[in-house]
């Protein structure tokens, strides 16, 4: 029974999702290997896990697609609160990491209950508007949906502001989704960036950021930036070779997690970065057909969210890569080091692949 109902999902996003993986493994392989050997001995250290956490996520993507997407919009206020527990727990007994406390030990590993909280808010949200029973145009929708989400964000925001970016964004899309009319927004987005002004002055780190984003060349700290911009800028059309970038050897720090994206640029130029956006945009395009076809609104909601989820994090990394917007410290999805992200995420396609199974056929 499980296997005809896996059967029965997209074939063009379950190729799109896989083909990412695999090129997000390759890639951290060659970006990852000067790290690993120097700080582990082992060239493939960086590598075994990911291609771990990646094997787990497959599971994981597989277990929730043959699952009925209805059961886990039951579990949706349960995994709320349970999101902001970790939350929580991350700023009493978090581990800090290059000056950021955003993981929490589990024994041998590590988990990043921020990953968790994407998910979470998805489910949340899709539960809380087809549940409602009043009109979905209202402003005072809009405000108490927005309300229900201000926990969440605050906790998550007070040491991780790109994720809280990140869930007020996917908040606005799906009150979008659901709201026929759009001069709300208006006062909406007014709202956001009063809100996300606030949290930029609360610290002061955040505001050295937006002079670093502006004279990369007068900060200790924009030394990043600017390599990664050198390295974009020697791949030229097709780069230097796939495991051939000179950038990752140690002058893009960290280059196999936010700043993979450069490494991408030198060593595959411009023609790979735009195959990986191609990539990307190809499955946002899924995600959203699957969405409109959805066999209800939940459906519909999930996809949405899903599909807001992935677009805005792949819009920020990338824009911060190419010092478009300040450094916020953003992975970019499927491709960046880090497990807890790569089994969430495929754990979110899983999803969208099993409201694809039972979608309207047009």
């Amino acid at each position: 029974m499980a296997q005809k109902n896996f059967l029965k999902v997209d074939k063009t996003m379950l190729v799109l999702v896989v083909l990412l993986a695999v090129f997000g493994l390759a890639v951290l392989l060659s970006t990852s290997e000067y790290n690993g050997r120097v700080r582990f001995g082992d060239s493939a250290y960086y590598f075994k896990k990911q291609l771990f956490a990646t094997a787990l996520g497959m599971g994981v993507m597989y277990a929730v697609t043959v699952m009925d997407y209805h059961f886990f919009l039951k579990l949706a206020p349960a995994a709320y609160l349970l999101s902001m527990l970790l939350s929580t727990a991350v700023l009493l007994f978090g581990q800090e990491i290059n000056g950021s406390k955003r993981w929490l030990n589990l024994g041998p590993l590590s988990f990043q209950p921020s990953e968790f909280a994407k998910v979470a808010v998805i489910l949340f949200l899709a539960w809380q508007i087809e549940r409602t029973k009043e009109r979905t145009d209202g402003f005072w929708f809009m405000c108490r949906t927005m309300l229900t989400l201000l926990p969440i964000v605050g906790l998550v925001g007070s040491n991780n502001l790109s994720t809280a970016i990140i869930i007020l964004g996917i908040g606005v899309i799906l009150i979008f989704v659901s709201n026929p009319k759009y001069m709300q927004f208006i006062g909406l987005g007014g709202a956001g960036v009063s809100f996300i002004a606030v949290f930029l002055a609360a610290e002061s780190y955040r505001l050295e950021r937006l002079a670093i984003w502006r004279n990369p060349e007068k900060y200790e700290k924009g030394f990043q930036t600017i390599q990664g911009l050198y390295a974009i800028g020697s791949g030229g059309i097709f780069g230097r070779g796939l495991g051939s970038s000179l950038q990752k050897l140690g002058f893009v720090p960290e280059a196999q997690n936010d700043m993979i994206f450069s490494i991408i640029c030198e060593e595959l130029g411009l023609t790979g970065a735009a195959v990986l956006i191609l990539i990307f945009g190809l499955l946002l395009w899924r995600l959203g057909v699957i969405a409109m076809h959805a066999r209800d609104l939940a459906g519909a909601l999930i996809c949405g969210g899903i599909m807001g989820h992935l677009a805005i994090q792949v819009i920020l990394n990338i824009a911060v890569v190419t010092n478009t917007i300040p450094n916020t410290g953003i992975t970019l999805p499927f491709i960046s080091y880090g497990g807890t992200s790569v089994v969430f995420l495929l754990g979110e396609m899983g999803l969208a692949l099993n409201v694809s199974r039972t979608r309207k056929l047009c």
